[in-house]
Order: structure tokens, then C-alpha cells, then sequence
């Protein structure tokens, strides 16, 4: 039961062209949020590498400054000792020293002609004197440089100074094992945390970007079904509109082959002619009206009102529509405020008695009650007739759609029109079908 207009089933092409879309709006959508996630993880290890960059530069060049000074001590004693006269037979402090300011650094002396000074052959290490930094420092005066000796990692210090014995080099050498040490596990710190903040970075752009993006998909959703639906609608708006039309035009044709006929004679076919023109009238009507209303183009003027006037006033042009198909229309009219449009509230009622009686057999009754319900207004419409199907519920308030058993005639937009309305009124409104047989439609409005 229920006004029901057959729905047009789109082509298979629509059926890709929507599946189509839905792709296109799926990989746009992954798109951006990986471009989310990406701009997340960037910017996090951007922020991390700049960071970690400064502290790295930070922490080594403070190590190299405490080594330098380390060293500078240690050549300032051997300048002190090759200018000074005390103790001339004691051979200079070279070699390694232990405690004090320089203590871990080892020193050698070179002469002009590349000879060490003092007899250190057995203690000094492989690769000393660095050739390299005494030969920088004959030409600056002063070298210093990192390099490594024997797989240990060192800094050199490389001066001259000039002794009794003419100019000499001092190159004092420091091993940097534990300066390195501190670098690699600032670096291994620096790294692997620096990977990890950019992974939960990544995860929290990842959440961010899901859910900044469910309104997009919604919206995208929404789009698409309401393109859809304007597709269904053009399609069953042509169907239904073919029909009628084609009747009118047959009928004028008819008209047309029988000049000399009277209008007595053409009785039937101006009939059907008048009939096809009025279903025509309503359904090009109630397009409109769903056009406008999807269009935000209707404006409903709410004001207080009395749901049983607005009731009664409605049922009395449907008395002899119903009493043509044999209805008995029977009226429980409580004094029901409600807040609405009065104009909408009746073609409301309207649309739901008139599809009672339609789907009402002779000798049946359409009952029609309101009542007020705590802070609501209800309306409630039943008839006897076959009743609603299980599975033709959901369905029962779409455009065009028509139950198998549906009469003929009628646009099948009633229903949704009166779903509008209710919808627009902030109501509800509930199709079911009871035990007993027929169907009941119940509106829910506002009182306030």
C-alpha cells in the first residue's frame, strides 16, 4: 500500500559512471591524505634535522674547544721550558704527561731538518711526528688537525718556537677515543630518535588526516548521491510524463482524423483527454514543488495553529472523493496545538487521505484522528486496505517508486512530498502496517 510510481532503473553506463566517481573521489581522498601525512612526517624531520644539526655543531665544537686548550696548554709549557734557562742540562718534558691541565697528551719536538729532539724512539707512537702538520706549521706558524694514528682517532697541535738550538716544531698529539664516543652516541640518539618522532608523527598525521578528511568523503558521498538522484529523477520524470503525453497526443490525433464528428461523438475521447490533462497538471506540479523544495526555494511561515481545524478543513473537498470510491471517511478531531505552516500542514493531510482512499476497497473506512502527546502533535491516518509489505517499507516515501500492487493513476510523489513537509516542520513521520491488515501513516510536528 502506499503511492508508489514504478522506479525507472538506471542504465549499467550510470551504474559505472557511479562507480567511476566513487573511485575518483577514493583516490583523491588517499591522495590527500598521504600529502597530509607526508607534510607531517616533513615537517617534523625538518624541525628534528635542524635541530639535531645545531646540537650535533653545538656539542662537537665545545669538545674541540676543551681538546684545543688542552693542547695549547701543553705546547705553552714546552715554549716556556725551550725559552727559559733553569735546568739547562735536563732534556725537555716531551712525550706523555700525566695529570694537570694536559694531562693524556703526548709531545715531540722537530727540528728544522726534521730530526726529533730527546731520545723518545721506543715511546713514540707510529705515525708521529704527523709530517703533514709540520710542514703546515713552518709555513703558518700554528696547524692544527684531526686524523688518526694507529686506528685511534687523535687531534694535533702543531707551533713553532724557537730554542736554544735554533727553530723547532712542537706538535703535541691528544687522543679523541672518548670525544668521539660522545659525537657517535649523540648521533645514534639524534637518528634513531629522529626516526622514531618522525614514525609517531606520521601515525598522528595519519589519525589527523582521517579524520580531517570524514567530512571531505561525506561531502563527496553526498554529491554523488545527490547526482544521482537528479539522474533518477530526470529519468522517471520523462517516464511518467511519456505516458499522459502520449495519450494527449493520440487523443488530438484522434481529433484530428474526425473533423466532422460533434463533441458528442468525441465524448469519450475528450474525457480521457481531460483526464490525462489534469494527471499531467499534478504531476508537472508536484515537480516543481521538489524542485523548489531541493532547492532551498520554499520558506514555511510557522505560526501556531490548531492541528484538528487544519484537519478538518483539509477532509472536506476529500468527502466526495471518497464517497466515489465507496470510502467512509471517519474523523477524531482533538484540539491539538501544534507550530506550522497551516497552507503545508493541509496538503500533508491532503496527501495521506486521499492516498487511504486510493488504496481503500469499497465499503472501507479511513480513519483520521489527531491528538495532542506531551510536547508533540500527532496525526495519524489508517485505512482497510491491502497494507504495506515488509520489504516495501523503506521504500514507501521514495520519488516514483511504486508497490507492485499499487492502483493505477497518481504520480508516486506524494509521499515524498509529505515527507518533505514533515521533514521541513522538524517532524516525523512513520509508515507501518499493523497485524490486522491495512496501513497507517502517524505525523509527528512541534508544538513549540
Amino acid at each position: 500500500m502506499a503511492e508508489q510510481p514504478a522506479l525507472s532503473q538506471l542504465p549499467a553506463s550510470d551504474d559505472r559512471v557511479d562507480e567511476q566517481a566513487r573511485q575518483g573521489d577514493a583516490r583523491l581522498v588517499r591522495r590527500v591524505r598521504w600529502r597530509l601525512v607526508l607534510f607531517s612526517g616533513g615537517t617534523t624531520l625538518l624541525i628534528l634535522l635542524a635541530l639535531g644539526a645545531l646540537l650535533y655543531v653545538r656539542v662537537a665544537s665545545s669538545l674541540e674547544t676543551t681538546g684545543v686548550a688542552q693542547l695549547d696548554a701543553r705546547a705553552a709549557s714546552l715554549k716556556q721550558f725551550l725559552g727559559g734557562s733553569d735546568n739547562p742540562g735536563n732534556g725537555p718534558p716531551t712525550g706523555l704527561i700525566f695529570g694537570g691541565g694536559s694531562s693524556g697528551t703526548f709531545a715531540v719536538l722537530i727540528t728544522a731538518d726534521g730530526q726529533r729532539i730527546g731520545d723518545l724512539d721506543d715511546g713514540v707512537p707510529t705515525g708521529l711526528p704527523n709530517v703533514g702538520s709540520v710542514a703546515a706549521a713552518w709555513q703558518t706558524g700554528r696547524d692544527v688537525r684531526d686524523t688518526v694514528l694507529a686506528d685511534v682517532p687523535v687531534r694535533i697541535l702543531s707551533v713553532t718556537a724557537s730554542s736554544r738550538i735554533g727553530p723547532v716544531v712542537i706538535q703535541v698529539v691528544q687522543d679523541r677515543t672518548d670525544e668521539q664516543k660522545t659525537l657517535d652516541v649523540i648521533s645514534d640518539v639524534l637518528i634513531f630518535g629522529g626516526l622514531l618522532a618522525v614514525a609517531v608523527a606520521g601515525g598522528f598525521g595519519a589519525l589527523y588526516a582521517r579524520r580531517a578528511l570524514a567530512p571531505i568523503r561525506s561531502s563527496l558521498a553526498n554529491q554523488r548521491l545527490a547526482l544521482r538522484r537528479q539522474r533518477e529523477f530526470a529519468a522517471d520524470a520523462s517516464h511518467e510524463l511519456r505516458t499522459p503525453l502520449a495519450v494527449v497526443r493520440g487523443s488530438v490525433e484522434h481529433l484530428l482524423r474526425h473533423p466532422a464528428s460533434t463533441i458528442s461523438d468525441q465524448r469519450e475521447t475528450l474525457e480521457d483527454l481531460k483526464a490525462e490533462t489534469d494527471h499531467l497538471t499534478e504531476l508537472v506540479d508536484a515537480l516543481l514543488l521538489l524542485a523548489r523544495a531541493d532547492s532551498g526555494a520554499i520558506e514555511l511561515e510557522r505560526q501556531p495553529l490548531d492541528l484538528a481545524d487544519v484537519t478538518t478543513t483539509a477532509l472536506e473537498p476529500l468527502t466526495g472523493i471518497a464517497a466515489s470510491h465507496g470510502v467512509t471517511l471517519h474523523l477524531d478531531a482533538r484540539p491539538t496545538p501544534a507550530l506550522g505552516d497551516a497552507l503545508r500542514v493541509r496538503q500533508l493531510v491532503t496527501i495521506l487521505v486521499d492516498n487511504a482512499i486510493q488504496h481503500s476497497p469499497p465499503g472501507g473506512t479511513v480513519s483520521v484522528r489527531t491528538e495532542p502527546a506531551g510536547d508533540k502533535a500527532i496525526v495519524s491516518v489508517a485505512d482497510e486496505g491491502s497494507g504495506i509489505r515488509p520489504e516495501d517499507l523503506p521504500r514507501v516515501f521514495e520519488r516514483f517508486w511504486r508497490a507492485p500492487d499499487a492502483p493505477s493513476g497518481g504520480a508516486g510523489l506524494g509521499l515524498s512530498i509529505a515527507r518533505w513537509i514533515v521533514e521541513r516542520h522538524d517532524g516525523t513521520i512513520e509508515a507501518t502496517s499493523p497485524p490486522g491488515g491495512g496501513a497507517r501513516f502517524e505525523v509527528t510536528l512541534p508544538t513549540h
